[in-house]
């Protein structure tokens, strides 16, 4: 009895020593949710950065359509410079991108309209000088008739017959002066080329050392030179484009309008366009068309937008946004351009919190007004932001995020 006794005991002292279980680890802190990172400036360093704050502005702008669209060029001063007859171009002066005047030669072609032209106009100008002789010689057998007649040496009957010829060759001699300038122009205002050529340079084997004897093709008005189809040896057909010609002083912008806005869209309304190239400069132009047809897949129908480009900056195949002026205001909210900085790919900017501490924000950008931009969202009426020296706190938040990192 004992011996079971002391066993119970021992046993029961064993279970009461045996190792408690560890308490649990207290659960790490969770992280705080890090809230808007303000950066914070002294005043030594606000005023070498020169801090300056503008407030938030309501302002009314007027409603506008806005669409993406492509530059091109007027078609109504495009000009699309042929060939007049089949020959092979010997000269090509013009290259693409250079500046012509109105008259001026582009390239010089030879054919065998030349010669067949100029053999027209030699046997035109000898039919004339024949019936030039002839003419002298009917009236001077007109005035022997009428002489023999005063003198009752000739009947009435021979002079009528000498006055009918002297009629005959002058009608002739009529017929051929018209042919004379017929020829003559085809050669000096449809060819281009004096009627007279050497018979030594026309039977020459290389027509290239005789320029004058060429072709020319001219420039209809004065325009950049677009496009060149030809080159030296190239045999062309007539009517076959050579080179396309453009005064871009006028462009075009063809701009994709959302069905939805057609209703506010119509001709001579004024539009804003902007290119990647100049993004501070907004072009002025007007609707000068709206398409008749709506493209099914996109939904969006063309309207085509005029601008003046004497100063030659914008340039066909460029991209556009175009704001269409649809009438009426909105209220916005806008501030200085230079306020938004670019953080990470995101329009940011620097709120002041109080003076020294500025937390950076990312908002919504929309249109531009006057050196103002219109933020869409991410800031209320009345709050200041950064606007001089906003490019330092840019600076010194990425430069604190690259530290903690």
């Amino acid at each position: 009895m004992k011996r079971w006794i002391w066993t119970a005991a021992v046993l029961l002292l064993a279970g009461c020593t045996k190792e408690a279980p560890k308490p649990a680890a207290p659960a790490a802190k969770e992280e705080k949710k890090a809230g808007p990172r303000v950066v914070e400036l002294d005043a030594t360093a606000m005023k070498e950065a020169n801090v300056q704050v503008a407030t938030v502005e309501e302002r009314r702008v007027p409603l506008t359509v806005r669409a993406n669209g492509r530059l091109t060029a007027n078609e109504n001063t495009t000009w699309r410079v042929g060939a007049i007859t089949d020959g092979r171009i010997i000269v090509a002066a013009a290259k693409v991108g250079d500046r012509v005047e109105k008259g001026q030669v582009l390239a010089r072609m030879h054919s065998h309209d030349i010669h067949e032209s100029r053999a027209l106009y030699r046997r035109a100008v000898a039919e004339q000088n024949r019936l030039q002789s002839n003419l002298e010689y009917a009236r001077r057998q007109r005035d022997r008739v009428k002489r023999l007649l005063e003198m009752k040496a000739a009947s009435q009957e021979q002079l009528d017959t000498a006055e009918n010829e002297l009629k005959n060759v002058q009608t002739a001699l009529k017929s051929a002066e018209i042919e004379v300038n017929r020829t003559r122009n085809h050669l000096v205002e449809f060819l281009g080329i004096p009627p007279e050529g050497s018979e030594e340079k026309e039977h020459e084997a290389s027509p290239e050392a005789h320029v004058e004897d060429l072709i020319p093709v001219r420039a209809p008005a004065a325009g950049i030179v677009l496009t060149r189809l030809i080159t030296p040896g190239a045999v062309v057909q007539a009517s076959g484009d050579l080179y396309v010609l453009c005064d871009l002083s006028t462009i075009w912008v063809m701009a994709a309008v959302q069905e939805e806005f057609l209703p506010k869209v119509r001709t001579g309304m004024t539009a804003r366009v902007k290119v990647q190239a100049y993004p501070d400069h907004t072009f002025v132009g007007k609707v000068t068309k709206i398409d008749e047809k709506l493209d099914a897949e996109t939904r969006t129908v063309q309207v085509r937008v005029e601008v003046d480009n004497q100063r030659g900056l914008l340039k066909p195949e460029m991209y556009a946004g175009v704001e269409l002026e649809a009438g009426g205001s909105e209220p916005g909210l806008f501030v200085p351009q230079v306020a938004v900085q670019d953080v990470n790919g995101q329009a940011t900017v620097f709120v002041e919190k109080e003076r020294g501490k500025y937390e950076p924000r990312t908002v919504e950008t929309g249109r531009t007004l006057e050196g103002l931009i219109e933020i869409q969202r991410g800031l209320i009426a009345g709050e200041k932001v950064v606007s001089g020296g906003s490019f330092i706190l840019k600076s010194q938040l990425l430069k604190a995020s690259l530290s903690e990192e």
